[in-house]
């Protein structure tokens, strides 16, 4: 299994919602469940962690830190030295799902994309590279990007010299369905996140530092800057 890049969709009332409450409130009401009913609602077509866990990894998080804090938990989160980790728990909770994929496909559907290379996982994540794709996929059906991706796939493999016959490697069709599922479900997310003013994309990678996840102002350690 490889590492996954990350496209978080967050609700950005959601998320500040939160963190105008107070650190104890915040706490009292994840402990309870209060927020629940507050929480965006969950894009079946995406990925997004159950309520419990959500909560869960918040708590975990504020327990970590120990100490009693006074004042909102946005104004918190600015004096920790984690801060951006807080963060990113919360906008994990203000979201309604996440576009996930394995990096190294995420290298395939980009370049077809873009229509050329991308060198490395630096240009991978460059604000710059998302900023062009997401003008480049704008108004695309979601079957024409995933019928391009997936011709490309095909003929990758011809030039590698590996079969696309089934009989002879059963991973050719699961495969090719994960990559046509990925690819709509990329041009939905950007779709959705364009069509929605309180959303924001928040572009990340598993195992990343919270404070490295995001572009610009929502860079999570500029958002707390700021």
């Amino acid at each position: 299994m490889g590492i996954e890049l990350v496209l978080l969709l967050v609700d950005e009332p959601s998320l500040k919602m939160l963190l105008n409450h107070t650190w104890s409130e915040l706490y009292q009401g994840m402990e309870k469940g209060q927020f629940r009913d507050q929480r965006p609602a969950f894009d079946r077509r995406l990925k997004r962690a159950f309520d419990i866990d959500c909560e869960a990894e918040i708590l975990d998080w504020m327990d970590s830190i120990g100490g009693v804090h006074t004042g909102s938990v946005l104004e918190v989160l600015r004096t920790s030295s984690v801060g951006s980790q807080g963060l990113l728990e919360l906008m994990k909770w203000a979201s309604p799902g996440a576009w996930e994929v394995w990096e190294g496909r995420a290298f395939l559907y980009l370049d077809v994309a873009l229509g050329r290379t991308i060198a490395d996982s630096q240009e991978l994540y460059a604000e710059s590279t998302w900023q062009e794709l997401i003008q480049r996929l704008k108004g695309i059906p979601e079957g024409e990007f995933a019928e391009s991706v997936c011709l490309d796939w095909m003929e990758r493999r011809k030039q590698l010299g590996e079969t696309l016959d089934e009989t002879e490697d059963p991973k050719i069709v699961p495969t090719y369905e994960a990559h046509d599922r990925a690819t709509r479900a990329l041009v939905y997310t950007i779709t959705l996140c364009d069509a929605a003013p309180s959303l924001v994309g928040v572009l990340g990678r598993e195992h990343l530092k919270a404070d490295q996840w995001g572009h610009g102002l929502w860079n999570l350690r500029q958002y707390l800057l700021d």
